[in-house]
């Protein structure tokens, strides 16, 4: 399939302000041919000062359509750049809009494996950098590259010999810019390449901040993040070192047209060749055709760019959406099926290999295994994070492609040990769970989380604010708070990725509390990293290297599964040693 042009794509994606767009082309093009007319106008006075003309309503009147013509031109081209910048900021704000309609149908595994600092850079910056190209670049460069064309086709008509020795310095200064522009579209990705990193760590340094702090890291840390802006500076430092010989021969030898003009238009005019009022108006004139194409050279590094920052934008607008029915089905039960399910998160990586389980309602299974055996992919296949293009997955009879995302995603409340909290107050972060949710809902379900005691404790209660990811709070009391927010959402399918993994006894026996009502009458997946916590479980899945090795109780698979037992033994001597301690 043959690649799009990046200039056709942006072109597309302004397609709702593309009668804007084309008035500012045309206003501009008026604009630059208004802007000619001050050098017709020099080119008659001139003449008729050599031929000795005193008649000073002449040079008046060629003054007065000077200056009309300078008015217009500034007129115009004002003009133009006001409805391109109008035009260029609604397209702006309708790609925004797109990229935020994407991201809910993209895969959420996708999403959360992009970086933020990339994120912000697709959203933000590279979006903003489509202003030049939209707002300038069409309306100018179009504009400035045809007042030149009109020049050498009226120079033409004049006389075709001197009109050709007008253009001579042009293609010679182009070929030196072409040397500039041979490898700026990769020059310009690395560059953004570059600034993905440093942004991305960027935002990884202000996260960590406090476990920097903690641990003494600073300064090991601080090198990290001031190596990647040392970077990002050197590049930039390198890549216009790099083109600024060039650049400059390009910029001194285009304009000088008069190198050609003035001695061989003399050698022309001496033989009786060439007329005094055409050599007039040619020397004029060819002034006219450097400063345009001067300006539209300016455009050239942003045209280079055009294909980075589309491809950028592309990147969300045109990732694989996830392919779900838009009706919604009525559940009588919520089985879950996993049918041979194979999943790669990259082509030719794959992770789980030919899957096959049995959920049933109401139960607790928990998923134990190897770090990286898959046992954290397949609880996020069941919850709807990926489409599944290999075998199937069944909810309660229905094909998940079957179920409209919204719904999947009622069905399913996930806690696992990082639940991020919004930079708002601790109400509004409960509230998540169900935006519908009244004041004394919110409440009630926090008492019943084991959250209401320590909340009241807050500067501010439940209108504290939290901070950006719960910053201002414990990680007990984050964990609460998430446990919380899912009861809220009473969603029917629960899934707990070892939610009291990292907490000390106090706080892991109020959150065994608040679980035990959360997961009440619910169907429990279970991220175990901790084989103690789920001993009672209907259901024990033994995942390893991308495969399900043994399924049963606590007591079978201690008797019939090496791995499950060896993992059990390394818990239990893990524990002892720590009573030890």
């Amino acid at each position: 399939m043959q690649k799009q042009s990046p200039m056709l794509r942006l072109w597309e994606l302004g397609k709702q302000e593309h009668s804007g767009l084309i008035m500012a082309i045309f206003l501009a093009a008026i604009g630059v041919l208004g802007g000619m007319v001050p050098y017709f106008s020099a080119a008659q006075i001139i003449i008729a000062l050599i031929r000795g003309g005193r008649e000073w309503h002449f040079y008046l009147a060629w003054c007065c359509v000077a200056l009309t013509g300078y008015i217009l031109r500034t007129f115009f081209y004002t003009l133009a750049l006001s409805i391109s910048h109008k035009a260029t900021f609604s397209i702006l704000k309708n790609i925004r809009e797109q990229i935020l309609d994407k991201l809910p149908n993209l895969p959420l595994g996708t999403i959360m494996d992009m970086s933020s600092g990339k994120m912000k850079q697709i959203m933000i910056d590279q979006v903003e950098s489509m202003e030049t190209p939209l707002a300038h670049l069409l309306p100018e460069m179009t504009s400035n590259i045809l007042g030149p064309v009109c020049i050498f086709i009226y120079l033409l008509i004049l006389d075709w010999k001197i009109a050709l020795l007008s253009l001579v310095s042009i293609p010679v200064g182009m070929v030196f810019m072409m040397l500039v522009m041979k490898d700026y579209g990769v020059q310009y990705e690395g560059s953004v390449k570059t600034t993905q990193e440093m942004n991305s760590t960027i935002v990884e340094y202000i996260g960590g901040i406090e476990v920097i702090k903690a641990f003494n890291q600073g300064k090991k840390s601080y090198a990290r993040f001031a190596d990647k802006v040392t970077a990002n500076a050197a590049y930039f430092y390198n890549w216009m070192k790099s083109c600024q010989f060039f650049t400059s021969l390009s910029r001194t030898i285009l304009p000088t047209t008069m190198i050609t003009i003035l001695p061989i238009g003399w050698i022309l005019y001496s033989l009786g060749e060439l007329a005094m009022e055409t050599f007039i108006t040619t020397i004029i004139l060819s002034l006219g055709i450097a400063g345009p194409l001067l300006a539209a050279m300016n455009f050239t590094d942003s045209l280079a760019r055009v294909g980075t920052i589309v491809g950028s934008v592309d990147e969300i607008l045109k990732s694989e959406e996830q392919e779900h029915e838009d009706e919604e089905v009525f559940f009588t039960d919520r089985d879950i099926v996993v049918e041979n399910v194979s999943f790669e998160y990259h082509e030719g990586q794959e992770i789980l290999h030919h899957v096959n389980l049995l959920i049933s309602s109401g139960t607790m299974t928990a998923f134990v295994g190897p770090s990286g055996s898959g046992k954290s992919t397949i609880a996020k296949l069941i919850a709807g994070f990926w489409d599944v293009k290999n075998g199937r997955i069944t909810m309660g009879g229905y094909d998940l492609k079957k179920i409209p995302l919204h719904q999947l995603y009622d069905q399913v409340a996930l806690v696992s040990q990082d639940n991020y909290l919004f930079d708002d107050t601790v109400l509004n972060n409960i509230r998540m769970g169900r935006l519908s949710a009244s004041d004394e809902e919110v409440k009630t379900v926090a008492k019943a989380a084991g959250c209401d005691t320590f909340i009241q404790n807050l500067e501010n209660g439940y209108d504290t604010m939290v901070g950006g990811g719960g910053a201002h709070l414990s990680g007990g009391e984050r964990q609460r708070i998430a446990i919380a927010r899912a009861m809220l959402k009473d969603a029917p399918i629960v899934i707990l990725d070892e939610a009291t993994a990292y907490m000390d006894p106090e706080n892991e026996a109020i959150i065994q509390k608040a679980v035990a009502k959360l997961i009440e009458g619910k169907t429990v997946l279970v991220i175990a990293h901790r084989l103690s916590t789920i001993i009672d479980a209907d259901k024990i899945v033994v995942v390893n290297d991308g495969r399900i090795e043994a399924t049963g109780t606590h007591e079978k698979l201690r008797k019939e599964c090496p791995l499950y037992e060896s993992m059990w033994q390394a818990h239990v001597g893990a524990k002892d040693g720590d009573l030890e301690c």
